[in-house]
């Protein structure tokens, strides 16, 4: 079921970020005092009342530029604004009512959609009184607000909502699972063209401006019957070479995306090659424990040879050997081409990362592996006599020795690669958690 949609607008730096996350009751947009932080259109789900919406927010925006990302944010805006129910225009009252104001007011009343003038910053008496000025937009809701402090929000979305089409009982239908995909990797790699190819749609903004993508940009898409949250995230670059605020924040926000998601989209540049700052941004999928895919993009711009794939990918994994069980994709985002091999190894990935082994399973392959102990690292001090799984997302395993020194690492490095090999772990990291045993009836710790 289709979710109703409040959809806020606005010029540069008039609150509507901290609008977006006083709704949504969570950090979700970047937040600052610099102007022009929110480029791309965020959305996230939301609840007052009992009912449940959707709440996007888009970039700034600035009437009549022909700046190439300002253009980029006047045309997300406009897409989200066609498929809203209602839309809020944020205004700042402590800077009062500009040109700019008036002709985004009239731009909007030419949509035909209910609009709510949502007069933002006034925090006491003086400022409520002077939100009274933007009467003279034409505009007969004009609340005014403090987005920060959250005064006044509940009347703003009372009357918002009254204009939603009615609900079921349940606030918008059954849950339905998502998987989560994280697309990461440098600046200028093709990150926000390979998930608007993905999307189907200009989702967005793609400028060969590096930095262009600041927030983490959330994306649902459905195909074959799965839903996917496709989260397009800034680029991750050198401390050194990240300056403004904005930069340090959404490089935060890039990061923390990887907490909420199931697999990781590793974007390689294919005619820059593999760089030390991707295995630093391939590193950081290891930290977060999902599954990962590395995709490498622009291969239509590499020249060929018999083998040159076979080559790259080999390049590729020498300078990523702890990634050595993630699958790895050639594609082009800018054409298309290959784009679609994506998704059934996203689904892969992501059930790999959910799949429960029975203990009983494990045990019996412990079993062959034992047969075969002239391929198992020996190690003198120490002897495993069980294995059982303990968590998923991402796969744990604990395996009880009889005794508190370390396995080898060979050893525990042979256990993962069976246990990737016996029961087809996809694209997930797997982790062996060491647990001491009094002999085989003792307890363990």
């Amino acid at each position: 079921m289709k979710l109703p949609s409040i959809v806020i607008v606005g010029r540069p730096n008039v609150g509507k970020s901290t609008l977006f996350n006083r709704i949504c009751g969570k950090r979700k947009a970047l937040v600052g005092n610099e102007p022009g932080i929110t480029r791309d259109r965020i959305t996230a789900h939301a609840d007052w009342r009992g009912l449940a919406f959707e709440v996007i927010d888009t970039g700034g925006i600035i009437p009549g530029d022909s700046d190439l990302i300002h253009m980029g944010v006047f045309t997300q805006a406009r897409t989200a604004i066609q498929k809203a129910t209602v839309v809020f225009l944020v205004v700042d009252v402590r800077a009062g009512l500009t040109p700019a104001d008036a002709e985004l007011a009239g731009l909007l009343r030419q949509t035909g959609k209910p609009i709510f003038l949502v007069a933002n910053k006034s925090e006491g008496v003086r400022q409520e009184w002077e939100a009274h000025e933007f009467h003279r937009l034409g505009l007969s809701q004009v609340f005014a607000v403090s987005a920060e402090h959250g005064s006044n929000l509940g009347e703003l979305l009372d009357e918002a909502l009254k204009l939603f089409p009615q609900q079921s009982s349940d606030g918008g239908g059954t849950t339905e699972d998502v998987i989560g995909v994280a697309i990461i990797g440098k600046p200028n790699v093709g990150k926000s063209t390979l998930l608007n190819r993905l999307a189907g749609e200009e989702r967005a903004i793609v400028s060969p401006i590096p930095g262009t993508t600041r927030d983490a940009v959330d994306t649902l898409v459905r195909r074959d019957g799965r839903l996917y949250r496709f989260i397009d995230t800034a680029g991750i670059r050198k401390k050194s070479q990240t300056h403004l605020m904005a930069e340090k924040l959404s490089v935060v926000m890039a990061r923390k995306s990887l907490e909420r998601c199931d697999v990781a989209l590793v974007v390689i540049d294919a005619v820059e090659g593999v760089t030390a700052m991707d295995a630093t941004i391939a590193g950081y999928t290891q930290e977060a424990g999902v599954s990962v895919i590395l995709a490498v993009n622009k291969w239509d711009a590499v020249p060929k040879q018999t083998q040159t794939m076979r080559d790259y990918e080999r390049e590729v994994r020498d300078r990523l050997k702890y990634l050595d069980y993630a699958p790895m994709v050639f594609f082009s985002a800018q054409t298309g081409q290959r784009v679609p091999k994506l998704f059934p190894l996203i689904d892969q990935s992501a059930e790999s990362r959910m799949r429960r082994i029975s203990t009983a399973q494990l045990n019996s392959f412990m079993q062959r592996a034992a047969l075969e102990k002239a391929a198992i690292p020996q190690n003198k001090q120490v002897k495993v006599y069980y294995m059982t799984q303990i968590a998923v997302a991402p796969p744990r395993f604990a395996v009880f020795t009889n005794s508190r020194t370390r396995i080898h690492f060979s050893l525990e490095r042979y256990l993962i690669n069976q246990i990737r090999s016996q029961f087809g772990f996809v694209g997930t990291p797997i982790f062996l958690k060491q647990k001491f045993k009094h002999g085989r009836s003792g307890d363990s710790q």
